[in-house]
């Protein structure tokens, strides 16, 4: 019986736009591996689903998806600007943080700008600065996986625009103070913007480590970067924000998507931040087994900074493709970078299956 065929596909023509050099040449963003029946420790998600009545809030704005959602996201806005402590007009909404960087950058880089950024660090810092024009300075965190403040504020020079503070620092998970931050702030001209990217803020509990929104007050030129995808766990929903001067502000919204946060994202939103005992004992809960993991790997051998997030950062030498390779067999997915191995907290127990394949792991180095 002769195969049955569909259609050939048409040739395609050749494409003639010209694509900015830049772009062609930008990193793709590789997202935390996905897979059947496997527990995702690979992307910094929270565990558990939002509560009912975050679930319940996203369900009832469905029924309005035909009209618009609120331009200015005005009723989040009122709240985060209520609980930050500043001005409505010094918070400005996007889809995720990413988004939001992306605006900020846009609105300060010129041709021949420069950023200079922590690496390793958030994989978007790279894919965003030649996106909007500018080159990026990569400066080498430290041996423990810490930003080389010194060598930041060394970089700057007269094409810098921004510099960005990722706190705690994703892949590796160790914060800058408050007062580091104020270091930096004090060093940079104040001409220079200072991206200060919080993701994980609200679990940090290391001794001086805390936002640097009362820092925007002092230092016009800080834009703080938050996000609900973490803590909040409202990945799937895409909700970021900035907190700034509202000169900077008013500019980042002027460029900004028209209705870039969903009238479902905003409800979500919403709903979280008035549920705050959930959100608390969520917030305890991912601390609890952050530690617990990294105590229990720290007594197996394995250097693990210290991290103030909700990830574990296994350095090179002791993970390289092994330990990758052994967690997937084991129906766990982690994310591997040249430099090491990021794992993000689970479930307690996908976290002691994981802790199973380590100490296997480390017994054959």
């Amino acid at each position: 019986m002769s195969e049955t065929r569909g259609p050939a596909a048409p040739e395609r023509a050749t494409m003639r736009v010209r694509v900015r050099p830049e772009v062609l040449s930008l990193p793709r963003y590789a997202p935390g591996r996905s897979a059947p029946g496997a527990a995702k420790l690979s992307s910094n998600e929270s565990a558990e689903p939002p509560s009912s009545a975050v679930i319940e809030a996203a369900t009832q704005a469905l029924a309005g998806i035909n009209r618009y959602p609120d331009f200015g996201a005005t009723a989040l806005t009122q709240t985060l600007a209520r609980s930050l402590g500043v001005q409505e007009d010094q918070v400005v909404l996007g889809d995720g943080s990413s988004a939001v960087l992306l605006d900020a950058l846009s609105v300060v880089c010129r041709p021949g700008a420069e950023v200079i950024h922590p690496w390793r660090s958030f994989e978007s810092y790279p894919i965003a600065i030649p996106a909007v024009g500018a080159t990026g300075v990569a400066v080498a965190l430290t041996a423990e996986g810490r930003h080389d403040l010194p060598a930041l504020v060394a970089a700057v020079g007269p094409d810098t625009a921004a510099i960005i503070l990722c706190t705690p620092n994703n892949p590796t998970g160790p914060a800058l103070t408050l007062e580091e931050v104020r270091s930096v702030l004090e060093a940079v001209p104040p001409e220079v913007l200072v991206l200060v990217d919080e993701a994980y803020i609200e679990l940090a509990t290391a001794p001086g480590v805390s936002t640097a929104v009362p820092l925007i007050a002092e230092f016009p030129n800080v834009l703080v970067l938050r996000t609900f995808s973490k803590v909040h766990a409202l990945a799937g929903l895409r909700v970021g924000y900035g907190v700034g001067h509202p000169d900077l502000v008013g500019a980042i919204r002027a460029i900004s998507v028209p209705f870039g946060v969903s009238s479902v994202a905003q409800a979500a939103a919403l709903a979280s931040l008035r549920d705050e005992d959930v959100l608390r004992a969520r917030i305890a809960d991912m601390v609890a087994e952050r530690d617990r993991l990294r105590g229990e790997l720290v007594s197996m051998g394995y250097e693990v900074p210290e991290t103030q997030s909700n990830f574990l950062w296994i350095p090179a030498f002791q993970s390289g493709p092994g330990l990758v390779a052994a967690c997937a067999e084991a129906g766990l997915l982690v994310r591997p970078f040249p430099e090491g191995v990021r794992v993000s907290t689970g479930t307690r127990e996908q976290d002691d299956r994981f802790l199973d394949v380590a100490r296997a792991h480390i017994a054959t180095l």
